[in-house]
């Protein structure tokens, strides 16, 4: 192996190339069949995708921002009406939930998996009337699911599952997105599943959530140019359905790939006192959408590994909370300690299906090489 390599925090081209022959023949298939929005590909892909997670409705739509929006509209959550989720997110959870109008109001991680706490939620409820929990997949690891299901039923709240980094990921037998009220995925250019482009998808087992959202994708119509309610537009393209199509029967062992690659770091890794590696729960599968590591000494970490052209990435930098468009007293009602700790040691190792299982351990040998 060359001494001087280029190994990127991610690559979606490597993905495409892949898969390059299967996905030009649907690209020209889409072209040439004339249809181009919410055609025969978007209902296929929303058949195959409902059956390979379980839930017997999936709704194709723009992007996974939207599809948050869509199951908040669908689900009765207004403006002003609280909506619980963690600030230890893409900024894309939050600004779905104040694009229609709802507050989000803050809970902290758990320290060991970086989910939604269920002690922290259990206060928030306790302390304001929440409409709906919004909770957050986070790195390819599912939250406590079916705790904060429990705790929701008892108080009558909405379940959200925000799933944009755990396509495939499972809890006993059930997949992400089908153990809530309603599913939301992205499928962004990175993403265990990606597109090449925007797309996302809604999914449920609720009848009257699916036409809902489906009317809502699109204006609010019930029938053509004929709207019964405000609706947006958001819309799955034939063309990222189709790609679509060809990269599910392939995500089983695009995550098999990560989850090897994991193995590599999780098992290569030395100096545990100052590199802590993630932890996996037992009742559920990592499909390691990003493989994420605690250190005190991170950006040390990145900054000798940019010298080694290794890219480490950092998901996420800085808390929602404390970002200007969202640092609100009013959404900050408990503490949210272990987000603010954690935001200081995370550090994202490279993390691709395509990305080689020795390159994966020539990272660990030039991160073990370090003098920390």
């Amino acid at each position: 192996m060359a001494q001087n390599i280029s190994i990127p925090q991610c690559n979606p081209k490597a993905n495409y190339l892949k898969y390059k022959a299967e996905i030009d023949s649907a690209v020209s298939r889409v072209l040439d069949n004339g249809y181009y929005i919410l055609g025969p590909e978007v209902e296929a892909f929303e058949d195959e995708f409902a059956a390979y997670t379980g839930a017997k409705y999936a709704v194709g739509v723009a992007n996974g921002t939207d599809a948050i929006e869509l199951a908040l509209l669908a689900a009765g959550v207004g403006p002003s009406d609280y909506v619980a989720t963690v600030s230890h997110t893409a900024v894309a959870t939050l600004s779905a939930i104040r694009r229609m109008g709802a507050n989000p109001i803050f809970v902290d991680i758990d320290p060991k998996f970086f989910t939604m706490s269920v002690e922290s939620l259990e206060e928030v409820i306790s302390l304001k009337k929440i409409k709906a929990i919004v909770v957050v997949h986070i790195y390819g690891q599912m939250a406590e699911i079916h705790k904060i299901l429990s705790l929701a039923k008892k108080h009558n709240i909405i379940v959200i599952e925000d799933c944009a980094q755990a396509h495939g990921a499972v809890n006993g037998n059930q997949m992400a997105g089908s153990i809530g009220d309603i599913g939301c995925f992205s499928f962004y250019p990175t993403k265990n599943l990606g597109a090449l482009g925007d797309g996302g998808a809604v999914i449920t087992s609720n009848e009257s959530f699916a036409k809902k959202i489906k009317s809502l994708r699109q204006y609010g119509w019930e029938e053509r140019y004929i709207s019964s309610s405000q609706g947006i537009n958001s819309r799955l393209d034939e063309l990222q359905a189709a790609i679509l199509r060809v990269k599910l029967p392939f995500l089983a062992q695009d995550n098999n790939n990560r989850k090897d690659i994991a193995k590599v770091y999780s098992e290569n890794l030395e100096n545990h006192h100052l590199i802590q590696v993630p932890l996996i729960r037992a009742e559920s599968t990592h499909v390691f959408h990003q493989y994420v590591v605690l250190s005190s000494k991170r950006d040390f970490i990145k900054e000798q590994m940019i010298k080694e052209n290794i890219i480490f990435g950092l998901h996420y930098p800085k808390p929602v909370h404390h970002q200007s468009a969202y640092a609100l007293e009013e959404y900050k009602i408990v503490s949210l300690e272990v987000t603010d700790k954690l935001a200081s040691e995370i550090l994202s190792f490279p993390m691709f299906p395509e990305l080689s299982l020795d390159d994966a351990y020539h990272v660990t040998k030039k991160v073990n090489a370090l003098q920390l």
